[in-house]
């Protein structure tokens, strides 16, 4: 990896410009980084001020590759083919090109998937998964767990520094995702416990800001009152994180455990909980419309606001 004077990589492009990768894309450009977009759909890229967009992942080749895509076969896919990033690389002459991993992935996988992408091709596969949201995302203030060569991870601090508060080394490739898999665990539990508190204060009769403004003054408190407290007052549960990527999340979560032979009793549950979500059509609202599967429990004859 060709690395500039002021500590940044000679060349970056950044793959997938949806909630997160737009907003880390304008934080890297508004550090003075010549940046490189590709998105599937052209127009998400092109609405980025001050990026070169290009027609094709080979095009979009750098010394550091950046993907912010739901999953990883999503990344796979990326590599191979006239228009792949191992195309463009070897047309470019990047002997060393540095793959970063943004989305939340299997620690199995990818720990395999970089495994075989230095065996095979020569790439260093870093797993570097995100915490913050798209709200983080916009304040330049994520949180990085990061699995991969420590040489190579060390050298992406000051790219990852434009669009993030903190970056942490956790080991090889697959550590980043299995502390991610941690996060997650939290993540889905407190968006589930906030959806039965409010559920269970609506059908109580319970005026739920005032419900929120109790459990945000007290050890009830969480980032996510904080930033999703109005999707429960407004009812509002379209866009956000997916209910599907969470149940995704989750399948991760137990085939990391069951890989360590460990049973989670609260995470089965959360899975059981966002499966039933899904079955009912609601796979595709923000994870937070769980609270919907939660109040779809209760008997009409017996829901007061009925």
């Amino acid at each position: 990896m060709d690395l500039s004077s002021a500590g940044l990589p000679a060349s970056v492009a950044l793959l997938g410009t949806g909630p997160m990768g737009a907003p880390i894309a304008r934080n890297i450009i508004a550090g003075g980084v010549p940046l490189t977009l590709w998105n599937r759909t052209a127009h998400k890229a092109q609405a980025i001020a001050g990026g070169r967009v290009a027609a094709t992942p080979a095009e979009a080749a750098s010394d550091v590759v950046l993907t912010a895509l739901p999953d990883l076969p999503d990344v796979e896919r990326l590599l191979h083919g006239t228009d792949g990033l191992l195309a463009g690389w070897n047309a470019a002459g990047i002997g060393n090109p540095v793959l970063v991993i943004h989305g939340t992935v299997s620690p199995l996988a990818v720990a395999a998937f970089a495994a075989d992408c230095q065996r095979t091709h020569g790439v260093t596969v870093i797993d570097a998964p995100l915490s913050g949201g798209t709200i983080g995302a916009e304040e330049a203030r994520l949180s990085i767990m990061v699995g991969g060569p420590r040489d190579a991870a060390e050298q992406l601090r000051p790219l990852f520094g434009l669009y993030s508060s903190t970056v942490v080394w956790f080991g090889e490739t697959g550590a980043g995702s299995t502390v991610k898999a941690c996060n997650q665990i939290v993540v889905a539990a407190t968006v589930t416990a906030v959806s039965e508190a409010m559920a269970l204060a609506e059908v109580s009769g319970l005026d739920l800001r005032k419900v929120q403004s109790i459990l945000a003054g007290g050890l009830a408190d969480s980032e996510v009152l904080r930033q999703k407290g109005r999707r429960w007052l407004d009812a509002d549960f379209g866009g956000g994180g997916s209910a599907k990527n969470q149940l995704k999340d989750l399948v991760f979560i137990s085939e990391t455990a069951a890989d360590a032979g460990l049973n989670l009793p609260v995470s089965a549950s959360l899975r059981n909980a966002f499966q039933t979500m899904i079955a009912s059509g609601l796979g595709d609202l923000d994870h937070t419309g769980i609270f919907l599967s939660i109040r779809s429990s209760v008997p009409s004859s017996l829901d007061p606001t009925s």
